[in-house]
């Protein structure tokens, strides 16, 4: 069966991710980091650029086994933290300021991470970071009822996209980039409209899913509240 055709807005993707030194927001410290390009094929159509910064404090050996970035590599090889997130900020910048869409995965992770490192190393961070494409808020909202856990690597899986080097931020930004352009085909009735009015959906879907899940959760700890906000959840 020929492919259902792309939306304008997924013909050519930007892609982040970053692997960190943990799952704390506003602790965590970039690692290694991939800003690139992704055709209307899912191939690679830019610069590949991953970072390597030495984070400058210990990374925890549970962060090690995610990404295989230990202590002695990012001291010997990895760049000043904020010659790195400078870097990174300038490059989304340039991709933002094109109106060309930015996919990541679970992005609230990612860009809420690299607003707290521009912070951290005086440095402005995205104020407004826009238009964003998350595979994981349209995937979980459109498939809602689909069992199972939303791991990049699994929902590639389902949606037939290779991921052979998982928790490598290049692997994971292209692969996130290819699951996006596979939830474009899939739900093409759906997501026919142009990444600014995707980007406004997706905040309206994210805070939905998020208060469901709240409403789960509570049912076992009547105490839980959970964080709002999408692309970024600022405390």
């Amino acid at each position: 069966m020929p492919k259902e055709p792309l939306p304008d807005w997924a013909k050519k993707l930007a892609v982040f991710d970053l692997e960190t030194t943990g799952l704390v927001l506003d602790q965590a410290r970039i690692v290694t980091a991939c800003v690139t390009v992704i055709d209307e094929n899912g191939e690679i159509a830019d610069d590949q650029l991953e970072w390597l910064a030495n984070p400058g404090i210990p990374i925890p050996e549970v962060a090690t086994a995610v990404h295989g970035i230990d202590n002695e590599t990012a001291q010997r090889d990895g760049r000043p933290p904020k010659d790195v997130v400078a870097e990174v900020l300038a490059k989304l910048s340039s991709f933002f300021e094109a109106g060309i869409p930015v996919v990541a995965y679970n992005a609230p992770y990612d860009f809420t991470i690299l607003h707290y490192e521009a912070l951290r190393n005086g440095l402005t961070p995205l104020s407004n970071p826009a238009p964003v494409i998350d595979p994981l808020v349209i995937d979980k909202f459109l498939d809602r009822y689909r069992g199972g856990k939303r791991r990049l690597e699994l929902t590639a899986a389902h949606y037939g996209v290779e991921l052979t080097d998982a928790h490598n931020a290049t692997a994971d930004a292209v692969a996130a980039g290819r699951v996006a352009q596979a939830i474009a085909r899939k739900f093409a009735k759906r997501l026919s409209i142009d990444a600014a009015e995707l980007h406004d959906l997706q905040i309206v879907w994210s805070k939905d899913l998020d208060l469901d899940f709240e409403k789960f959760m509570q049912g076992k700890d009547p105490s839980f509240k959970t964080t709002l906000g999408w692309p970024l959840k600022l405390q």
